[in-house]
């Protein structure tokens, strides 16, 4: 077995892995190998034939799956690494739309783009959505695709820019220039999509950006049923619009009415859910208990690292959490009780994985473990963490277990990009520089005080209820009885 990182061009074998091939049946192997030539997955299966130049990597004891999919990640703010921990949303679109987010330059989108991205790979998320809102000029987003180009992952730049309306920057000459220089025809590493609000106003002049969605053939991805923000108006207007087409991502997806869901479901539409932003921020209740009874497809995100990191595993983790503790407070609100869960484990592995590639358009290219799909990869193998076994329940062992640090190897199309829980041909302390540089700007730019009032919202007054009860005097008699 190989002790060092295989060679760029090298086979790779991975030998006695338990396999989550996330295939149409979720076919579960075990003992299996996987074989990678070249870009592609040449097989997989027991005792596999390999090429003699092939490094072999031991998978036993580990788990071998698709690499994750995130999408949905505002990266250009991952300078700001929990900074708004404490945070509401309100909060978040005062700073970020209304302040502070205005003043980012493009080497700070270029720093934060750059960390992101790094952290995706070293979490086995091969492949993330850049949800890159903060692009107020096509010099801002040149910084923001040269970091995503800069790392060996599969990344789409979701161009947007909170500052301006979409029908002004995306009708512009030069951002049509700008995608046709940096993206149109170049593959599967690098894609496109338009990211926008759709808030509901009746005119729609969002209608504009669509359209020129249709004529590059890039599919638009919009936070969608984000409480008091984005609701029923915005859908409904996309809808008599016909603007509502196949392949629209709708992020978040909470706080919408059944029609919305129905207009959803019937055009073809997907959800990005980000647990964890839900639940913390306030855009509704995470909606995966509702997404399901309307047919819906799901893949998770992971919003921003102003608040969250990057790793899917918490994702996965905090979704099915979510959906079980509505499950359980739906029904104790009936006075029933929960006997068997619905949405199960594997639900939301295939979410983090063969959702993403649906979502993305990438079914054929990636999302599962299987021969011909492009080597988009995660071994999960731990020997120094005593929670590494036994592994039992595969998926469930993904979901509960399982964390960022037990990603031993990944790959991507083919590339190792991280071997023995170390990253492979990443420079980790260029990002930190430009991290660095951007963090004093901010803070000079800010302040000192500004800076720590930033990071420390005032905590509202809470109401104590008057306790009906009093000390009881034979409290102590009765412990020592």
């Amino acid at each position: 077995m190989t002790e060092a990182a295989p060679q760029p061009g090298q086979p790779v074998v991975f030998r006695n892995a338990t396999v989550l091939t996330m295939d149409d049946n979720r076919t579960v192997l075990t003992d299996a190998d996987v074989l990678v030539d070249g870009e592609r997955i040449a097989a997989v299966g027991p005792r596999l034939q390999a090429p003699d130049a092939a490094a072999e990597i031991d998978a036993g004891g580990g788990i071998v799956m698709p690499g994750m999919i995130d999408t949905h990640r505002h990266m250009w703010q991952t300078a700001m690494r929990g900074y708004g921990a404490d945070w509401t949303l309100t909060q978040y679109f005062v700073y970020y739309y209304l302040t502070w987010g205005k003043i980012f330059r493009p080497q700070d989108v270029y720093a934060g783009n750059l960390l992101s991205a790094i952290e995706s790979v070293d979490a086995g998320v091969t492949t993330a959505v850049d949800w890159s809102h903060g692009l107020r000029t096509t010099d801002h987003a040149e910084a923001a695709t040269d970091a995503l180009e800069e790392v060996p992952g599969r990344f789409v730049l979701a161009y947007g820019n909170i500052f301006q309306g979409s029908w002004e920057w995306a009708t512009t000459k030069e951002f049509r220039d700008f995608y046709t220089r940096r993206f149109d025809g170049k593959g599967d590493r690098l894609l496109f999509q338009l990211a926008f609000d759709v808030p509901g106003d009746e005119a729609f002049p969002e209608k504009a950006a669509f359209e020129v969605a249709r004529d590059l053939g890039v599919h638009v991805t919009t936070h969608a049923g984000v409480w008091k923000v984005t609701g029923d108006a915005g859908i409904a207007h996309m809808y008599d619009a016909g603007c509502m087409t196949p392949g629209t991502i709708y992020v978040h997806a909470a706080s919408l009415s059944s029609d919305s869901y129905h207009k959803i479901a019937a055009t073809g539409g997907f959800a990005s859910v980000s647990t964890e932003s839900e639940c913390n921020a306030g855009q509704g209740y995470s909606p995966t208990w509702r997404l399901r009874k309307y047919g819906i497809p799901v893949s998770l995100s992971n919003d921003t690292s102003v608040w969250w990191s990057g790793d899917l595993f918490a994702a996965m983790r905090a979704t099915l959490n979510a959906d079980r503790a509505m499950e359980h407070f739906e029904a104790h609100a009936g006075d029933n009780t929960v006997t068997n869960h619905v949405l199960r484990a594997e639900d939301v592995v295939s979410y983090a994985t063969r959702g993403g590639a649906k979502a993305l358009g990438l079914d054929s290219v990636t999302g599962s473990v299987e021969a011909g799909k492009k080597a988009d990869l995660v071994l999960i193998r731990n020997d120094n963490s005593p929670v590494s076994f036994p592994v039992l329940h595969p998926y469930g062992h993904v979901v509960f277990q399982a964390q960022r640090g037990d990603v031993h190897t990944v790959l991507v199309n083919g590339k190792v990009v991280k071997f023995d829980h170390k990253l492979v041909g990443i420079d980790l302390g260029n990002a930190r520089r430009a991290i660095d540089n951007t963090i004093t700007y901010l803070q000079a730019e800010h302040g000192a005080e500004e800076w720590e009032k930033g990071m420390h919202p005032e905590i509202p007054e809470h109401e104590t209820l008057t306790n009906p009860y009093t000390y009881r005097e034979d409290v102590s008699a009765w412990k020592q009885s």
